[in-house]
Formats: C-alpha cells, sequence, structure tokens
C-alpha cells in the first residue's frame, strides 16, 4: 500500500493554518457522517420501493461497502499523487451527487449499482480525511482524533435526526437532493479552505519521507492488521445499526417511521458524548483500557439493543452500544498511523469497512434464517472479539 499524501520536506505550519485545517477537516467529517445518515434513515422506503427481501436487501447494501472497500485501496495512490486535500474535496462532491439516486431506483440490482458509486465516494473521502487527521494529531502531538470521529458521529445524529422529521412529509427522493445540495454547500465553503493549505508531514517522519519509503517490518504489519480488525468489528456494528437499526424497531418493535429513525439517532448521539471526551479518556486511562472498557460496553448495550422486548429498551441498548464504540475506530485508525503512516490508516481503514462489508450480507441472511434480532446479536460479539484483541495488544502503545 502506497503512502497517501504526497512525499514533502517538513516545514513549519502558522499556528492559524493548523486552526483552520482542523476546522476544515472537521466540517468533512461532519459532513460525512450527515449525509450517510440521510441515506440509512431512508432505507426502510427504499425498500419498500423496490419490493426487496432481507436478503436481497442485504446484498443490494453491499454495494456501498464494496464501493468502499475496493476505492480505498486506489485512494491512495490518488491522495500520494494529487495530495489528500484534493482528494478530500473531489470525494465529497462525489458524495453529495450519488447519495440521491438510491431513490430513483425500483429494483434490488439497480439499487445495488447506484450504491456502489455511492460507496465509492465514501470509502475514498474516508482514507483521503482520516489521512490529513492523522498527520495533524502528529504535528500537534495530542491524541485529538476522537474529535474528529466525533463530528462524523454529530453529523450522523444531526442527519438521522432531521430524516425522522421530515419521513412523513418528504419523500425520499425530494429528502435526500435536499441532502446533497446542502452538502455541496458545505463542501464548497470548507473545501476551499482545505485546498489553500498544503497536506503535513509529521516532523518525526520528514526526514525518511525524503528518501524512498521502507517497507513496515513483518512486526509492524501484523500489529497494523490487529488494529485493522478492531476498526473491522467497530465498523460491523456502526454499519449493523445504520443499515439494520431502524428497519429493527420498526418491523419487530412495531415503531413508526418517525421513531424508527430516532433509535440510529439515539446511538449517533452517545457515539457523539463518547467521542467529545474521547481526548481526555485516552489521556487519563490510555488506549488499552479505553478500547476493553469501550468493547465491554458495547457487547452489553448490543445484547439490550437486540433483545429488549421494548422500543424504550432498544433505544436504551441502542444509546449503549454507540457509547461503547464511539472510541475504538479512532484509536484503531490512529494507533495504525502511528505505527505505519499513512499506508497505514489506509490498511486498517480497508479492513475496517470490511466489516461494513460483511455486515449488511450476513445479517440479512442471518435474518432470513434465524430473526433480525438474532442476527444484531452478532455485533455484541464481535464487540466482545474487539475487547479481547485490546487485551492481548496492551503492550503496544
Amino acid at each position: 500500500m502506497p503512502l497517501i499524501n504526497k512525499t514533502r520536506s517538513h516545514s513549519v505550519v502558522p499556528g492559524s493554518d493548523l486552526v483552520r485545517l482542523r476546522l476544515a477537516l472537521t466540517a468533512f467529517f461532519a459532513l460525512d457522517g450527515f449525509v450517510f445518515a440521510g441515506w440509512v434513515v431512508r432505507i426502510p422506503a427504499v425498500k419498500e420501493q423496490t419490493g426487496a427481501s432481507a436478503s436481497t436487501l442485504g446484498l443490494a447494501l453491499l454495494g456501498v461497502s464494496a464501493g468502499a472497500v475496493v476505492t480505498m485501496t486506489l485512494t491512495g495512490r490518488l491522495c500520494r499523487r494529487y495530495g489528500s486535500h484534493l482528494v478530500t474535496v473531489v470525494c465529497a462532491v462525489l458524495l453529495c451527487l450519488s447519495v440521491g439516486l438510491p431513490p430513483l431506483t425500483h429494483s434490488a440490482p439497480a439499487l445495488g449499482a447506484v450504491l456502489l458509486l455511492f460507496g465509492a465516494a465514501y470509502g475514498g473521502i474516508n482514507v483521503a480525511f482520516n489521512s490529513a487527521a492523522v498527520d495533524l494529531v502528529a504535528e500537534l502531538r495530542r491524541p485529538i482524533m476522537p474529535s474528529f470521529h466525533a463530528a462524523f458521529s454529530l453529523g450522523g445524529m444531526v442527519g438521522a435526526g432531521l430524516g425522522a422529521l421530515v419521513a412523513g412529509s418528504l419523500t425520499p427522493t425530494r429528502h435526500l437532493w435536499l441532502l446533497a445540495a446542502a452538502g455541496l454547500a458545505v463542501t464548497a465553503v470548507a473545501g476551499r479552505v482545505l485546498l489553500r493549505i498544503e497536506p503535513l508531514t509529521p516532523a518525526d517522519r520528514g526526514r525518511e519521507q525524503q528518501a524512498e519509503p521502507r517497507r513496515p517490518d513483518r512486526r509492524t504489519r501484523a500489529l497494523v492488521i490487529v488494529f485493522g480488525l478492531i476498526a473491522l468489528c467497530t465498523a460491523y456494528g456502526e454499519g449493523a445499526l445504520a443499515d439494520w437499526g431502524a428497519l429493527h424497531l420498526e418491523q419487530d418493535l412495531g415503531a413508526s417511521a418517525g421513531a424508527a429513525a430516532v433509535g440510529y439517532s439515539c446511538f449517533a448521539l452517545a457515539m457523539t458524548a463518547g467521542r467529545l471526551t474521547g481526548t481526555t479518556l485516552l489521556e487519563r486511562l490510555g488506549r488499552t483500557r479505553t478500547v476493553v472498557a469501550g468493547g465491554a460496553t458495547a457487547c452489553a448495550g448490543m445484547l439490550l439493543g437486540a433483545l429488549a422486548p421494548s422500543l424504550w429498551a432498544a433505544l436504551l441498548g441502542y444509546a449503549v452500544t454507540g457509547l461503547g464504540l464511539a472510541n475504538l475506530f479512532p484509536v484503531a485508525v490512529e494507533r495504525a498511523g502511528a505505527l505505519a503512516g499513512p499506508s497505514g490508516v489506509a490498511t486498517a481503514s480497508t479492513l475496517g469497512y470490511g466489516g461494513m462489508l460483511l455486515g449488511p450480507p450476513a445479517i440479512g441472511f442471518m435474518a432470513d434464517w434465524f430473526s433480525l434480532p438474532a442476527a444484531l446479536t452478532s455485533v455484541a460479539a464481535l464487540a466482545a472479539v474487539a475487547t479481547v484483541t485490546g487485551i492481548a495488544t496492551r503492550r503496544v502503545g
């Protein structure tokens, strides 16, 4: 996997530029969550429109993750050639334009095709802005990575909350195209700032990057993969609640479309709160305790969310799950980046979104074979795996 950013010697970056860079990246993280959540809360309506079963819907949803994972393997080369900031802006434009396409489809295959495009933009922007964020974390020398992912979760909460408000009054087509227009406006403002600032190269890597980048040793590659597996377990849970959470509340607990959309809002709100406090938590507990406590909390929360007999108990379970998963992905990506640079970010992100690749069809088939609540307990199982993996890597960093 090539380095994501262009290689250049380190230069002193003015503090004002670092502040503006942080704000611009935060805006793109929030935009990503906002657009993605706007789509997921309309999945039940699109499912009805296409007449898809749970398993065929799962295969169609596979398009998002498949497009993301494939694009992630290519985005590194693009960022290396053109810079992560430019790639972030281009992918943001594509993301906003493609989110309006799913409600225009009327069959599962057509839905899967447009979701492939949506997923490609989604995967590209995630690698690009995570790479830029890891460089900024190294430049500032503070564990601020959770704050960027908090912006993603906050955007998701706002997008899901807005979706809940308009679900009964706007068609999915009108809703998602209005969302696309808002996203393009944000991209125009934040993108102008981002494109004026050259991608960072951390000082402690500048000397190494002037020469030909060395391939990480076997131990480093293995650790990056391990952190990628933690990201995978987390992304599986996020994807499961995004794609199937609202449907579970509506189908199994009799919630209205608006109330079902609130479920993802509860999850996103809790995840936002967890990530806003993530820097403090990491500074006090360290990475290992943060991962272990988060994984155990998410496991308990998802068991409640999947198996609770009432709507309110399920909503509580979603919130507890969001709180537990909050900092697992940011920690995993940051550690992979610290070990292997931007290539570590790409590897961990690819494995992480592989969880989303696995999640939709796996849960769809399990829902057909058993039930949707039973299928959602797989999120708890993978949260437990992340906990055990966190313990096993306690001596690293």
